[in-house]
């Protein structure tokens, strides 16, 4: 059957999209029946971009459609970085809130380019000499060197490369950047090893018990806690 087929199966969003609110519509007005606070959800709009208002808008008039109670926080361009987060902070941490999202793109939002091990290096360089922050994972020693680098980057180096010192004979990790010469010229460096590595393992140790927690309901941890402050006793 699929040799006879002249053309693709075209997937209709906006047809599963009608499906999809109206199951949530259902749900919604399930949740209230039965004496549940209605869902609200607060969007956080940045700025003066039209295509981002324009979303918002699109998002706001969904959430009437399917019972779910919205709010958008506007708030200027020149809000700080801090503000912002303490926002957030404020809105994940509030009962009411149930639904939250950030609309993007920020104003100042970084632009990301991404290359690979085979980008040639002379177009490699033109992208990190005007990076602020370079991330290397690419797997090949020296691959960044202080000439590739701004002054006052922060250059994070993820890569693990077994090399021969040339001076022991032995063999050593290296990462991609060529450490001593770009720790001269960046503003932050990360070595290997004892950077990147270490971090990763922390973190997922942090985010396994913090997903550990959160598999308790507020008053089950409350309980538990009850439970132990009485065993210690």
């Amino acid at each position: 059957m699929a040799a006879d087929r002249s053309e693709a199966v075209v997937i209709s969003g906006k047809k599963l999209a009608q499906q999809i609110k109206q199951e949530v519509r259902q749900e919604v007005e399930q949740w209230v029946a039965s004496g549940n606070k209605r869902p609200h959800l607060s969007v956080v709009l940045v700025g003066e971009n039209p295509a981002s208002h324009s979303y918002v808008l699109n998002k706001a008039r969904a959430a009437a459609d399917v019972g779910i109670s919205s709010e958008t926080i506007l708030k200027s361009a020149s809000i700080s970085e801090e503000e912002l987060l303490d926002l957030i902070n404020k809105l994940n941490g509030d009962d009411s809130v149930d639904g939250l999202l950030v609309q993007l793109p920020l104003p100042g939002d970084a632009t990301v380019t991404i290359c690979h091990r085979h980008t040639p290096k002379e177009q490699l360089k033109k992208h990190t000499i005007l990076a602020d922050i370079v991330v290397s994972a690419a797997g090949i020693p020296n691959l960044i060197t202080a000439d590739m680098i701004k002054e006052g980057a922060a250059v994070i180096d993820v890569g693990i490369n077994r090399v021969q010192d040339p001076i022991t004979a032995k063999p050593k990790l290296v990462g991609d950047v060529d450490f001593e010469g770009v720790r001269k010229k960046a503003g932050y460096i990360t070595p290997v090893p004892g950077g990147v590595g270490p971090m990763t393992v922390a973190m997922l140790m942090k985010n396994t018990i913090i997903a550990a927690k959160k598999l308790l309901r507020p008053e089950e941890s409350e309980v538990k806690s009850k439970e132990r402050g009485v065993a210690s006793n």
